[in-house]
């Protein structure tokens, strides 16, 4: 568990942060950004919240929690001497409930006959939102892992969680009743 007492160190004033090994690093590293991008994506998670109901606000905070890990699992670098389970990563079956989510809800929705806009009722909006900036994490994840290591299932995850947070978001319009479908070229 983690005990904070001060909420300032000053030991970022010059543009470095602490990485959860104690490396110090730019706060523009790619590592910091890709981590960074999750947490925005969890903050976006907690305003969907304020529209859920019972059941939706019990899986978006399991999520919240998940990003929390997965923010922990790239804070990390991996070392050559890492024992199997002596740092928080994330782990299949974090991915394997997620698959299992997206069958799940996936289930109960109209199908798709269109692209659709990301819109409608105010939890699909924030959903979706939340969905763009965990694609983003991703993208920032896989250029981090041309450099260094990163957890593949980190990787996994973040795919699946834009997945997921697609269905749920078209939950929150009626199961897709009140998505919003792209006209294509109905704008001109």
């Amino acid at each position: 568990m983690v005990t904070l007492t001060r909420i300032y160190t000053r030991s970022g004033d010059k543009g470095k942060t602490s990485l959860g090994d104690g490396s110090r690093v730019g706060k523009h590293d790619l590592r910091v950004e890709a981590y960074g991008t999750v947490d925005e994506a969890n903050a976006v998670i907690g305003l969907a919240r304020l529209h859920a109901g019972p059941e939706m606000m019990t899986a978006l905070e399991r999520l919240q929690n998940d990003l929390f890990d997965l923010g922990a699992d790239l804070c990390t670098p991996a070392s050559a001497d890492e024992a199997p389970g002596s740092r928080l990563r994330i782990v299949q079956s974090q991915v394997d409930r997620l698959e299992a989510e997206i069958d799940a809800a996936n289930e109960k929705l109209a199908p798709l006959t269109s692209f659709i806009l990301p819109a409608g009722s105010p939890l699909a909006a924030h959903l979706h939102h939340a969905r763009t900036v965990v694609r983003r994490a991703e993208r920032l994840m896989v250029a981090l892992a041309e450099a260094e290591a990163v957890n593949p299932a980190a990787i996994i995850y973040a795919n699946r969680l834009s997945d997921l947070l697609f269905v749920l978001a078209r939950a929150g319009n009626g199961n897709g009743a009140a998505d919003v479908l792209w006209v294509p070229g109905g704008a001109r």
